[in-house]
């Protein structure tokens, strides 16, 4: 019998206890529909917005009470990423599976940080690396502790101002873990192309996933928001709330 994949879902950033709870009660309704286990996604700090006047979140530790909040109202599994290597311990207390930013893959404090937590690390591949690249960060973790790591695919660096997916990666970083997410969101990016801001386009967020599918990903992650053009970070590429039931089923 096939596992079901891994799915990921949330805001891109903490903007309110509000949009938390929102987002939460939807995961739990789509959870019990599908006999999935949706983990919740959501960052207390964007630490690498576009312009230093971009909302970034309300911080650690407000963040990690909200989230943690969310954990025991709504018996969801938290995702949220780190950073700083000085951020692991706290974030470890709270969270199931503590993100690396796709831009600091390569950073050996920080991946060290976060395997001796014990929790679960997902390392987003850079856009500067390949699929196969990504062994070498997956070696530091498990080298530091880690019992289990997840590889997240996010495509590579198109010329400027641009991404494009080679799902290649896919199968090829499945070669040294067993979990390759697709990160279906920020993958859609047009970085720092607006003005003073990341833009994108969310409509081709469903062929990523399923593209994705038939190169074997074993998870999905999604940025979702009720009202993606009112978000505060990512506003151009998080899916509408309302269309991520659609696209689970459709996944499954």
């Amino acid at each position: 019998m096939t596992s079901k994949p891994i799915f990921v879902a949330g805001p891109c950033v903490i903007e309110s206890p509000e949009l938390l709870n929102t987002v939460a009660e939807e995961l739990v309704r789509l959870n019990e529909k599908y006999d999935i286990d949706i983990i919740f996604k959501a960052s207390f700090d964007k630490a690498n917005r576009t312009s230093i006047h971009s909302f970034r979140g309300p911080g650690l530790y407000k963040g990690l009470s909200m989230l943690l909040d969310i954990k025991q109202r709504f018996g969801l599994r938290i995702l949220t990423d780190i950073h700083e290597s000085n951020q692991a311990g706290p974030v470890g207390e709270v969270v199931d599976v503590i993100q690396i930013p796709a831009f600091l893959c390569r950073q050996t404090d920080l991946l060290v940080a976060a395997a001796k937590t014990g929790k679960v690390v997902n390392i987003k591949k850079a856009q500067f690396l390949s699929g196969r690249d990504m062994r070498y960060p997956v070696q530091k973790c498990l080298e530091s502790g880690a019992n289990e790591v997840w590889l997240t695919e996010r495509g590579n660096s198109f010329g400027y101002n641009n991404l494009v997916v080679d799902f290649r990666n896919i199968p090829d970083m499945k070669e040294i873990v067993p979990n390759v997410i697709m990160d279906c969101t920020h993958s859609v990016q047009r970085p720092s192309a607006g003005e003073g801001k990341t833009v994108g386009d969310r409509k081709f967020v469903p062929s990523m996933a399923l593209a994705a599918k038939a190169f074997g990903a074993t998870g999905y992650f999604f940025e979702v928001h009720p009202n993606p053009d009112a978000g505060l970070s990512d506003a151009a590429n998080m899916l509408e709330l309302n269309k991520l039931d659609e696209l689970i089923g459709n996944l499954l």
